[in-house]
């Protein structure tokens, strides 16, 4: 099974399509909300590929936001 995180925030819409991609896939993910971590956008550089949400990193690889993810799968 893959080990999927996705970092996420409150209001992103992108962020509710990648967990809705999971949730219909069946695939388990760890969701990481920065908003309440308190994390500054430049934190999720050291990441993902980008300073944008989400970022999803699967099998502790960087592979972008939701445009990345439909792409591959």
């Amino acid at each position: 099974m893959k080990k999927i995180k996705i970092y996420t925030t409150n209001w992103c819409s992108y962020c509710d399509l990648a967990k809705r991609f999971f949730d219909e896939k069946g695939w388990d993910y760890e969701e990481i909300n920065i908003e309440e971590l308190g994390w500054g956008r430049e934190k999720l550089l050291e990441v993902g590929k980008a300073m944008t949400v989400p970022q999803i990193v699967i099998d502790g690889t960087p592979i972008g936001g939701y445009d990345d993810l439909v792409k591959i799968y």
